[in-house]
């Protein structure tokens, strides 16, 4: 069974740590993408996500699984879901959530059921997703249930929905009766979607209540990957548009993830919203995932990477991370997002602090450097017309954040290191001009988040520098650069660090349970 496999010291398959990461959630070997069942049981935060353990690649999917006490500090449990059901063949267990019931752990999830290139020839499609359930009573060893498929491709049939495209179904219980989005697509695969289902039990008996949601042509042909939260007395919908408009500069990759504002009601099951707000501009933020903590704070992590793009860790054994945990609020019909107040747990180090600085040249400070760390600073952005932060920095590399008082902030990754092919390198986003300009930084040992003033705008990016790239150096571009306050904190290892072998082992010998 898949619980057998409890030492990741002795399984690894990491040749080199030099960009896994200290304190982003990754696979301790292999691929992952997709966050999945984001919840808190029994005390603990857990946390799922797309995992193929065979391979740094992209493989049939599994169900990877850590838990925290803390949010900031990690730890690595068991496979929680492999495929090995009919309805999982050659896809896997795709994405899905997480939900407590009368004291069980409840995982709903998407069986991706893949054609041979013989069927599909014959049937004229390449694939059906079913949605199943399986259960827990300690949140570690799950059972799939005998139900399964809960929801089947016949569930929509005649509907305006292609039967091949539903997936990720994000489930929550309201005034005692069952909920579920999943994405969706028209059969045209002209219009991205959003289904809502209800269900009286959870365990059966799932029925299609509405389309909830549907691009009107401008906002991608396929929508995954949704969520629902109440956040601020706002119904918010969360999720990852595809196949998105680039060529007039509308949106800046074909897939994105945002929300939408707005008001389920639950009687008709239709969703009114206003217009699509992304959650992060950056390059590498994809299909995040939202719960509510024991305090009622809504919480998202997402994927921090792209499709279809270069991922040079995968050369060392691992591919794909996650964002550090953030913070969604809603103001004026604004989405924000910060970093969650635990994080502060990994400041093992004392501070280093400088406040009312003027700087006419570039400028490194004694200790502000390294590979993995937090810097928090306010910017008098009136004194300061224009300059530049270069992270992760040497003679050769940096990963380079600029600002204009038009408003104009870049972030540019040109020269960070081994090149991303199949995305641009240069990110440029307007944001509001204000006299004082706040940045929160995360730096760890291949990735950038940046969040600008209080989380309005955020800005995510993988980079691969080499070890020796370390410093910060701040330089005025148009006489002076004024800071009002600069605290750097070095980050503590928020999860195991991979035991790193010479020469990787085949899994599936050790492990033929493994197999797809």
């Amino acid at each position: 069974m898949a619980e057998n496999i409890l030492d990741f010291k002795t399984f690894s398959q990491v040749t080199d740590a030099r960009w896994y990461p200290r304190y982003h959630l990754a696979a301790p070997f292999g691929w992952c993408n997709d966050p999945n069942g984001m919840c808190f049981y029994k005390g603990q935060y857990h946390f799922f996500y797309q995992h193929y353990p065979y391979a740094p690649q992209w493989g049939p999917m599994h169900w990877g699984h850590a838990v925290s006490d803390d949010l900031a500090y990690w730890k690595h449990l068991p496979i929680a879901l492999k495929p090995d059901a009919p309805y999982e063949v050659g896809g896997g267990c795709f994405s899905g959530s997480a939900i407590e019931k009368d004291g069980k752990l409840y995982l709903m999830y998407t069986g991706h059921l893949s054609a041979t290139p013989e069927e599909e020839a014959a049937i004229g499609y390449g694939h059906i997703e079913f949605q199943c359930l399986a259960s827990s009573e300690d949140g570690v060893h799950f059972e799939k249930s005998e139900k399964n498929p809960v929801i089947e491709d016949t569930d929509v049939e005649d509907k305006d929905i292609s039967i091949h495209d539903i997936r990720d179904p994000k489930v929550w219980e309201h005034n005692g009766k069952y909920y579920a989005v999943l994405g969706s697509r028209t059969p045209d695969m002209a219009h991205g979607q959003i289904l809502l289902f209800v269900s009286k039990d959870l365990t059966k008996a799932w029925r299609l209540k509405a389309i909830s949601a549907r691009s009107e042509g401008n906002l991608g042909g396929m929508w995954e990957c949704p969520n629902f939260a109440e956040i601020d007395g706002q119904d918010v919908l969360i999720f990852s548009p595809m196949d998105l408009r680039t060529d007039d500069g509308t949106f800046y990759h074909d897939k994105a993830a945002g929300v939408l504002i707005g008001k389920l009601n639950y009687k008709s099951g239709i969703f009114k919203h206003g217009d699509f707000q992304y959650l992060d501009k950056g390059f590498d933020f994809y299909a995040p995932q939202v719960m509510q903590t024991p305090d009622g704070r809504a919480v998202i992590i997402g994927w921090l990477d792209m499709w279809n793009v270069d991922m040079h860790e995968a050369k060392d054994g691992w591919a794909g991370q996650m964002t550090v945990p953030r913070e969604l609020h809603v103001k004026n019909g604004k989405i924000f997002s910060t970093p969650v107040k635990e994080l502060e747990k990994l400041r093992k180090w004392k501070p280093i602090t400088f406040g009312n600085l003027v700087i006419d040249e570039a400028t490194t400070f004694d200790g502000v450097s390294g590979e993995a760390y937090e810097l928090v600073l306010t910017i008098d952005a009136a004194k300061s017309q224009k300059f530049s932060i270069a992270l992760r920095a040497s003679e050769l590399e940096q990963t380079v954040l600029t600002y204009n008082a038009n408003g104009t902030f870049k972030l540019d990754r040109t020269q960070a290191g081994e090149v991303i092919n199949g995305i641009a390198s240069v990110r440029e986003i307007q944001i509001e001009p204000q006299d004082k300009l706040k940045l929160h930084i995360f730096v760890d040992r291949s990735s950038v988040e940046v969040f600008i003033n209080d989380g309005a705008e955020v800005l995510s990016a993988r980079i691969y520098p080499k070890r020796t790239s370390q410093k910060i150096i701040f330089t005025p571009e148009d006489e002076t650069l004024v800071i009002d306050s600069l605290e750097y904190y070095k980050l503590d290892f928020g999860l195991p660090h991979p035991h790193i072998k010479d020469t990787p082992e085949d899994l599936t010998k050790k492990f033929p349970f493994l197999k797809s």
